[in-house]
């Protein structure tokens, strides 16, 4: 069974390339103790630990709705 990389592309498939991307993005922040936050620029874990591990916890949590929605459309439930 071969996968073609186009179908990778297509919802659900592209829902949990960008979910698995935001939470390894979020576990890489978290490392790194900084955080790119948009029309902000970096945040670092010292400075401002609030923001840094809120952006953070948003990465993570934007991932994992993303994982989420795939896994209810591939195996959800038929009505």
């Amino acid at each position: 069974m071969m996968l073609e990389l186009s179908s990778l592309s297509k919802p659900p498939n592209v829902f949990l390339i960008v979910g698995v991307i935001l939470i390894s993005g979020a576990a890489f922040f978290a490392y790194t103790g900084k955080v790119w936050v948009r029309f902000s620029g970096w945040v670092y874990r010292d400075k401002e630990p609030g923001v840094f591990w809120g952006e953070v916890a948003a990465y993570f949590l934007v991932g994992v709705f993303f994982v989420g929605y795939f896994l209810s459309k591939v195996y959800g439930l038929s009505n």
